[in-house]
């Protein structure tokens, strides 16, 4: 969340849309081409790889900073579907990206002779190219221009095949497959209000999959300095991807697929698998930036309750502060009294809180987390040994420093305070914002935040006592008042600022030397080479004008640890990420904790999930949210994702929310949320979007438990929840570029209307068979889009692919608990090859640890179905009520017999649909078998 005038965010817009535009031209007559590259020596060949030294051949070029005179080579087979190539200083002085935030994966474990990769380099001028062992197919090859390591610019090309498929390098709101010509992208996590087109954005992933006749790999570069990454192609050069980076060293990983999925599980490998998300997670949550007191709050949750739509999770964002201090309570209009009763109100309703924390903390006495911070020294430090300050929500603030020593045991004690069960409020999961970090309206050089910081935190609204009775709600929401109340007052707060300066404050040393801390000399400000960071004025400014720096925390600061902004500002957030999951997992030890984030690196998702940022209210922007949202769950492993429902900034419409609605049942993370200076959009606001809530929670709801299936298949081997159409059908060449459809989960093909007014929508369907969701009928695939009529606001075309067994609930329910008393219903929807198949995992839906769990598969081959797997969970009856087979082919109406374990029952035939339903009524705890011949 952050606030911006609508004329910034389309000023941003309309640069970033220019700049998308405007053709780039890299010559070849630059001062880089003049660079000598390097030469290889003392090659040391091993069975798992080998390791060279990389010598500059000749004078350096110097052009961004100065060439480093030796390297080191260092190749290793890690597995057989995986190649790790690094290139750094021989001194080993060059920043790495930390282990203690990205623990290496073991390498070594493969050799030459078992690889699916072959790796190949020539000496003099030295590159290197990675080819596939068994089709000599080269994927990487860096002859493509000399190789350039500098002390502040390091570039990387290589050849590509003509117009390749290529995916990911986020975060961004481009096209799905990216463009190939005059292109840039640059990775430098900023606060991108609207996220427009054209820009960085929040994340930071340097990693791409290409796609290659129905082929696929990835490319991993571990990296986490500002970057531009250029794809073109030239009559000189043909077609190429060039790596432009401001320091750090090369370091690749090559991932094999050869599918989309294998290299996205390679990929996982790597980085971690993803986190396993609570069950009630994956329910409808509600948000707005501007509730005005906690009535607000709680007249919503009772408004979505009386409008018998499900409301799972109620969220507050930073309204709740102090003068947006984060963990403070604003006493006269979200009490620590009325927050409790809030949150017993939900929980006695089986519902869930969440609310906001920003990593800034205010430069003042009150609420004691700055002293408490200063204490144990947590804060970034400017050079003079004073806490760097910039402006935030609650004005001047400091940042902690997610490196030093005492951070993560200051950061769990806040939240142990602030949210303790018995005396705070009893949150049941996290939000974590602006943690890029944002600095909103201290614009560099930021030498005085005080003067930047004057009028900028906004005027709470006027106080008031609770406006109408609130049934069922406690004495603190009504009218007349709790007997007895402590009167809510300002006066308690001792609202005073710090000096500036503590004596014990020290700045960190310069790095050590051979501790691949960074560089000495560096200037870590005014780089030479400027990258296209959309937060500075103009691209040009990044150099030396101290763009990088700008609206963020600036690059030249050292963290405790010798490390310097310059080159972890990209991980910034995800530090956070993980300090704040060791915080909530301190609060409930037993439970898995729920943290959404905005902004990640490569692995965030071991520890987050990842809401799409500050979105806007526009056809486009709905259409965007699939195709981020797929790159996120299929390509990131984040696979928790989803944009703001209905859009955060600009007045929705009703058709617009309605359409949005329907979508954002089908994403992980489904949330509505928007900003105070735009109308209300809680889902019960018009008729439409109340008629689409519920019927689209209700397909949600039945389909839950296969979303938890899925989820929990991609914490264990980074199988993709989401799925885009290549990944699934990559044989097909018109699946390469398609972002207006995808898989949820393995089998259900959602295919949205995505155009204003419209009543239809063209759906390619590969060369398969599909079943209408709602009906049941078959459709044949031809490798040709269909054309979905009739289809009104609340309505979204779904589909069942073929060859997939769905579980599914009977019916939906007002909350996920209920949810879990519900029985299932298996769809077995036939493939062309006669045969489906599905999984069903269930356990109790928080516990880190479970004390069993039931995993069950299920296969259908000629009129067989078999349930079978391990029946380990103990807690609430997992039933099975009926089983409906799709696409039999049997030619007449009315009855036939069905064997369900052992014993034959009668099944109903309708030739019309072809279907046969069976009801079963059996629970799920032992392995059987329905025939159905």
């Amino acid at each position: 969340m952050c606030y911006c005038t609508m004329a910034s965010l389309l000023f941003m817009a309309a640069a970033a849309s220019a700049a998308a535009l405007a053709g780039r031209d890299y010559p070849t007559s630059d001062p880089l081409s003049a660079c000598p590259g390097y030469s290889a020596s003392h090659v040391k060949t091993t069975s798992s790889g080998l390791t060279a030294a990389l010598t500059l051949a000749g004078e350096g070029c110097n052009v961004y900073g100065t060439d480093l005179k030796d390297l080191i080579l260092e190749v290793s087979y890690d597995t057989d579907s995986r190649l790790h190539v690094k290139i750094q200083d021989a001194a080993n002085d060059v920043y790495q990206v930390p282990e203690v935030y990205l623990p290496r994966p073991k390498s070594g474990g493969s050799n030459k002779h078992k690889s699916a990769f072959k790796f190949d380099y020539v000496k003099k001028p030295f590159s290197f190219s990675v080819s596939r062992s068994d089709s000599k197919e080269v994927i990487f090859d860096t002859s493509a221009a000399s190789l350039i390591f500098e002390s502040q610019y390091l570039r990387l090309r290589t050849k590509l095949p003509e117009s390749p498929n290529l995916y990911g390098l986020g975060e961004h709101s481009d096209s799905f497959r990216l463009n190939t010509t005059d292109y840039i992208r640059t990775i430098w996590a900023q606060d991108a209000y609207g996220v427009p087109e054209g820009a960085n954005l929040y994340g930071s992933h340097p990693v791409y999959y290409e796609l290659r006749d129905s082929k696929a790999h990835g490319v991993f570069f571990l990296n986490s300095n500002g970057m531009d990454i250029k794809i073109n192609n030239t009559p000189e050069s043909g077609q190429y991807l060039e790596y432009n980076t401001l320091g750090g060293v090369l370091d690749f990983y090559f991932l094999a697929g050869p599918s989309m999925i294998k290299a996205s599980q390679q990929y996982a490998e790597v980085v971690g698998l993803p986190t396993e998300m609570p069950y009630w997670g994956l329910g409808f949550h509600n948000c707005r930036y501007g509730y005005r007191d906690a009535f607000e709050v709680a007249e919503v949750v009772y408004n979505y309750s009386q409008a018998a739509i499900p409301l799972e999770t109620m969220w507050t964002d930073i309204d709740y502060m102090y003068l947006r201090r984060t963990f403070s309570l604003d006493p006269e209009r979200y009490s620590l009294a009325s927050m409790r009763g809030l949150v017993d109100y939900l929980h006695d309703h089986d519902q869930h809180y969440i609310m906001m924390v920003d990593p800034n903390i205010a430069y003042q006495d009150f609420p004691g987390s700055l002293h408490r911070g200063l204490e144990e020294n947590v804060f970034l430090l400017r050079d003079n040994g004073s806490v760097y300050k910039g402006v935030v929500w609650p004005g001047v603030a400091a940042f902690p420093d997610w490196f030093a020593e005492n951070t993560t045991k200051f950061w769990v004690n806040e939240f142990s305070i602030f949210f303790d069960k018995d005396t705070g409020v009893d949150i049941d999961a996290l939000w974590i914002d602006i943690n890029e970090p944002a600095n909103l309206n201290c614009n560099f050089p930021c030498d005085n935040p005080d003067e930047s910081a004057i009028g900028f935190t906004p005027e709470p609204p006027p106080v008031r006592s609770p406006p109408r009775p609130l049934p069922g709600f406690p004495c603190e929401f009504q009218p007349e008042g709790c007997d007895g109340a402590e009167t809510r007052s300002l006066e308690v707060i001792r609202d005073s600022k710090p000096p500036a300066f503590f004596p014990h404050l020290t700045r960190a040393d310069a790095p050590a030397k051979g501790q691949r801390l960074g560089l000495p000399g560096r200037d870590l400000l005014y780089p030479k080479y400027a990258i296209h960071n959309k937060a500075a004025n103009q691209d040009d400014w990044n150099s030396d004008k101290g763009g990088l720096s700008n609206r963020t925390v600036n690059t030249d600061v050292l963290h405790q640890n010798g490390l310097a902004e310059y080159d972890v500002h990209n991980l910034y957030g995800s530090m956070m990420s993980d300090t704040s999951y060791d915080a909530m997992l301190a609060r409930r030890p037993t439970d898995r904790p729920l943290i959404i984030t905005r902004s990640t690196f490569s692995g965030a998702g071991r520890k987050v999930g990842h809401w799409l940022g500050d979105n806007v209210a526009t056809w486009e922007q709905y259409r965007l949210a699939m195709r981020s949202m797929m790159t996120f769950a299929s390509m990131y492993q984040v696979p928790m994702v989803g944009a703001d429902v209905c859009g955060f900034v600009n007045n929705t419409t009703e058709q617009l929310c309605a359409r949005w609605t329907a979508l954002g049942a089908f994403a992980s993370f489904y949330r509505v949320h928007n900003d105070f200076d735009f109308i209300p959009q809680e889902l019960y606001r018009w008729p439409a979007t109340t008629a689409s809530a519920k019927k689209n929670i209700a397909t949600r709801y039945r389909l839950l438990d296969y979303l938890y299936t899925a989820m929990h298949k991609q914490s264990v081997d980074g199988t993709p929840v989401m799925n885009p159409m290549m990944f699934l059908y990559p044989s097909d060449p018109n699946t390469a570029g398609l972002e207006l459809q995808y898989f949820f989960g393995p089998g259900l093909l959602v295919a949205p209307v995505t155009e204003e007014d419209a009543t239809s929508v063209d759906v390619y369907l590969p060369d398969d068979v599909f079943y209408d969701w709602y009906t049941h009928k078959r459709i044949e695939g031809a490798g040709k889009s269909i054309t979905v009529k009739d289809q009104g606001w609340t309505d979204i075309p779904l589909f069942l692919r073929g060859g997939v067994v769905f579980p599914v609930r009977t019916e939906g329910a007002m909350t996920t608990k209920e949810l879990r008393t519900k029985p299932f219903e298996l769809i077995v929807a036939i493939g062309k090859d006669g045969k489906a198949a599905g999984e069903l995992y269930h356990d109790d839906g928080i516990s880190v640890q479970q004390k069993g769990t039931t995993e069950i598969r299920f296969s259908y081959t000629k009129g067989v179905l078999r349930v079978s797997g391990s029946f380990g969970y103990t807690g609430e009856t997992i039933r099975l009520s009926k089983v409906t087979f799709l696409g039999l082919g049997k030619k007449e109406h009315g009855k036939c017999a069905v064997e369900v374990a052992g014993k034959t029952v009668e099944g109903d035939v309708d030739a019309e649909k072809d279907t046969v339903t069976v009801d079963v009524d059996r629970d799920l705890t032992s392995e059987f078998t329905i025939r159905v011949d």
